[in-house]
């Protein structure tokens, strides 16, 4: 169902919007715990280890708990209305845009090219249309990100007044802050995405001796989860330079985390983490990145394949 399909495409792009929301809506409320844990660690300069006294946050469960206990469970959800906004906006945009390009390859290239090269298709397709989702959903990855980041006391009271603050006093480009790592992490990731999840498709359908082309939950689950944790093993030193980018002339905001660093541009923020942090620095959040990565993208795919099996319901009454 992901993708054109000549023989059973009988969906509406209106039809696809509305699963693409519905699919962004649930995954990003399940997963947001995960994200809010991942961004505190991109953040932190200090090492993550449980030896590491001086450290804000030595782990999982120790991070899990030092929020819990200084900010409340609902912390836990920091920054969850623009993360909603962002989710709406890039699931409509990406899944949308992802099925127009298929469409559009499967009408100008030769049946022949598009089936049996159908992973490295929607790679391509999926690569595009994460990019044209990310620059419509950056501005609200920024807001996400601060509001997330921020610590006690509270440098904006929510959504609309972050929004107002950064526009006044940062200017509206701000709001685009760390695009360009964005969109170098976006392109490739996305693109990953659709392109493993059609081949981990094609060898489960092969590994079961499947032929029916309606596909099952489980199987959504599954190859969406490999989908996911084999595209964020790919790119995710472009998602930590991303975050740290964002969060720049934020400073005051971030002190109660660990110490603050002033980067200039993609490359220097590249060579600060690798000098200051080591390698592994670039990896930091590694972890709940990988488990909301395997959850996220298995859940969006089995939400997305669930919705439009539905729609397709009321073309057949």
């Amino acid at each position: 169902m992901v993708g054109f399909e000549p023989q059973t495409n009988q969906l509406s792009r209106w039809d696809y919007s509305a699963a693409g929301a519905v699919s962004g809506i649930a995954t990003r409320f399940l997963c947001q715990p995960l994200d809010v844990l991942k961004i505190r660690f991109q953040l932190q300069v200090e090492p993550i280890h449980r030896t590491a006294v001086t450290s804000k946050y030595r782990g999982l469960t120790h991070a899990t708990q030092c929020i819990i206990r200084e900010e409340k469970v609902a912390a836990l959800w920091k920054g969850h209305v623009p993360a909603q906004f962002l989710s709406v906006v890039y699931g409509v945009m990406q899944f949308v845009s992802f099925e127009v390009l298929t469409e559009c390859v499967w009408k100008l290239l030769s049946p022949t090219l598009t089936k049996n090269w159908r992973p490295v298709v929607h790679f391509t397709c999926g690569g595009i249309s994460g990019c044209m989702a990310t620059i419509a959903a950056q501005p609200f990855d920024v807001i996400r990100t601060r509001l997330v980041a921020q610590g006690e006391p509270k440098m904006y009271k929510g959504t609309i007044h972050a929004v107002q603050s950064i526009l006044k006093e940062e200017g509206f480009f701000k709001l685009y802050r760390g695009l360009s790592p964005t969109l170098l992490q976006v392109g490739p990731y996305v693109g990953a995405q659709f392109g493993f999840y059609r081949l981990f498709q094609e060898i489960w359908n092969t590994a079961l001796k499947i032929t029916d082309t309606k596909i099952g939950i489980t199987e959504s689950l599954v190859c969406g989860s490999c989908a996911g944790m084999s595209a964020k093993a790919v790119v995710y030193p472009l998602d930590l330079i991303k975050k740290r980018l964002q969060v720049q002339g934020f400073e005051k905001a971030r002190q109660p985390f660990g110490s603050p660093r002033l980067y200039t541009g993609i490359i220097h923020c590249l060579m600060t983490v690798l000098k200051e942090e080591g390698f592994g620095g670039l990896y930091k959040g590694f972890s709940p990145s990988l488990l909301k990565s395997a959850l996220s993208t298995g859940l969006s795919f089995a939400v997305y394949e669930k919705m439009c099996q539905l729609l397709l319901l009321k073309y057949k009454l």
